[in-house]
């Protein structure tokens, strides 16, 4: 085992497919800003379909192409990272949806 292991926090953030900052696609922001502040990794998943607080359906069915499709950011990492983080998150979000959870990390290594 790797010392990244034990008791951690899921972190997932909702976001729409074209939601950005400035010209930057926000979810590219958010994955360099954890990485930047040395978080253990992020992963963005991409939805097929989904609807959010405006109750609007986005799809990727071809007769109703979305371009706005669900983006959800997940990071494992301490409670403390998540802690000191969030305020600079919640600043940049402007819609949206943040989950934390626990969840255990068994294993965390490079190949």
């Amino acid at each position: 085992m790797t010392r990244f292991s034990g008791e951690k926090v899921l972190m997932r953030i909702f976001l729409g497919e074209s939601d950005k900052i400035g010209h930057r696609p926000f979810h590219e922001v958010l994955v360099e800003f954890f990485k930047k502040e040395g978080f253990a990794g992020a992963t963005v998943l991409r939805g097929v379909a989904g609807f959010g607080a405006h109750s609007v359906f986005h799809t990727d069915k071809l007769l109703r192409l979305s371009h706005d499709l669900p983006i959800i950011i997940e990071v494992v990492e301490s409670q403390e990272k998540i802690d000191a983080v969030m305020p600079r998150i919640d600043e940049m979000m402007t819609g949206g949806m943040i989950t934390l959870e626990k969840a255990t990390v068994v294993r965390y290594s490079h190949k």
